[in-house]
């Protein structure tokens, strides 16, 4: 395939799609109830900003968490300035939305209201605030027991703004991160994500007239602006220029990306491209159609065709190697000490670190790849469940050739965390 019609697919993929009307559905019902009763308006749904991802227009297809601020009238202001002012508004929006969604999960969680649509695999955070005549808000922290100030108009402004300078580049980008964030498990939020690519569009003028042939440079150099970023605590947002915290470093998976896509680039127009392409952004990435020598059913399964994605939260895997005889010995060490690893090696997948807080599923996809797979009609790939304690998986080495494993964390039915590892097998069993 052409790079054009790589990165034109890709993005078309990436469209929030259908269920933007679903979620404009929704938003609207939040926001009658809440004018019900704080307005004694019916069926009105003024007084509501979508902000986050979905009002910045970069989100992107199976996006979870819809961010939206109703806009308190100002006259009820001086009723909630005491201590326990913030909690008293976010219990009064919480009861309002029990009482149009009683079965619903609704939740106080500290300068929100949750509510969780489990039929449509996302969840509202509903932020009452009042409006300052700068245009900013003040919203209820019941953490600090006071109120605090958000600018979200500045950072949608901002958005648009880089977007339009950029002929629709930056939301591109940016949604093209998103992708990479969630195939690669790189924890990151999306206004972080928003950030760092309005300023990689401050660094470089490059791609601000350039379509989708270019594409394949303009993601190169993004990865590589972000792998050559000072480790840092927090950014300042793009437009409010508010902090934004870094909740673990990017880098080395960004240096991963380029590396990729280095790979990518050095094979444009062969299926292999694809294939690379495809390790950066995830399945939206279409595959060239390619003709093996053997006849095989290609049986991978892909998260995003099951669950919602939204990598939030850390997680990392790890392999026991055992044999008779022989050493348990950690999978990562060997290939980092470049280990052969033989046949008849019995495996133990396990979690070694997970910062998503129980209660959670855990689901594995085993896939073999290449000519030996192939042959053996042996692809796997399906997403499965743990068999062994803790959430473990065994399995057994049995031929040659690339095989990967890859772990998924599903909390509230959204997978909010994933790692890969790649599990080289030399030769075949005597």
């Amino acid at each position: 395939m052409k790079v054009e019609e790589i990165f034109d697919a890709l993005l078309e993929n990436l469209k929030v799609g259908d269920a933007s009307t679903t979620i404009a559905a929704r938003r609207d019902e939040i926001t009658k109830a809440l004018n019900k009763d704080f307005r004694s308006v019916e069926g009105s749904t003024a007084n509501r900003l979508m902000v986050g991802s979905y009002g910045r227009h970069t989100a992107i297809r199976g996006v979870s968490d819809l961010d939206m601020i109703y806009i308190l009238p100002a006259s009820l202001r001086s009723n909630y300035g005491s201590e326990t002012g913030p909690r008293r508004i976010l219990n009064r929006v919480r009861d309002d939305l029990i009482a149009r969604y009683p079965n619903t999960d609704i939740r106080v969680d500290q300068c929100v209201v949750r509510v969780r649509f489990t039929s449509n695999k996302f969840k509202f955070e509903v932020q009452p605030a009042f409006e300052n005549s700068d245009g900013s808000f003040d919203y209820p922290d019941t953490k600090a027991e006071s109120w605090k100030v958000t600018k979200p108009r500045e950072e949608i402004a901002a958005t648009k703004d880089c977007n339009d300078r950029t002929s629709t580049n930056m939301r591109h980008l940016a949604r093209m991160a998103r992708a990479w964030k969630d195939a690669n498990g790189v924890v990151m939020g999306g206004l972080l994500i928003d950030t760092l690519v309005h300023r990689f569009f401050s660094d470089t003028s490059e791609y601000d007239d350039k379509g989708s042939l270019w594409f394949d440079l303009m993601v190169r150099d993004f990865f590589e602006f972000l792998m050559n970023e000072p480790d840092k605590d927090y950014y300042l947002a793009l437009g409010s220029y508010q902090r934004v915290h870094v909740k673990k470093p990017f880098q080395s998976k960004a240096k991963k990306a380029y590396n990729r896509c280095l790979e990518a680039i050095d094979n444009e127009g062969k299926a292999t491209a694809n294939k690379k392409w495809r390790e950066v952004f995830g399945s939206a990435v279409p595959l060239e159609i390619s003709k093996s020598v053997h006849s095989f059913t290609d049986t991978e399964e892909f998260i995003e065709s099951q669950y919602p994605v939204d990598v939030s939260e850390s997680l990392a895997i790890d392999c026991n190697v055992t044999q008779n005889g022989w050493r348990t010995a950690s999978l990562r060490d060997m290939l980092r000490n470049k280990t052969l690893l033989l046949p008849n090696k019995e495996l133990d997948f396990t979690l070694t670190k997970c910062s998503v807080s129980p209660p959670y599923d855990v689901k594995w996809k085993v896939l073999n790849c290449g000519d030996e797979a192939e042959r053996r009609n042996k692809i796997r790939g399906e997403i499965i469940s743990p068999n062994r304690a803790g959430n473990a998986r065994h399995e057994r080495t049995s031929f040659r050739g690339e095989h990967v494993v890859e772990c998924y964390v599903i909390k509230d039915g959204i997978v909010v965390a994933r790692d890969v590892i790649d599990v080289p097998i030399s030769t075949n069993a005597a």
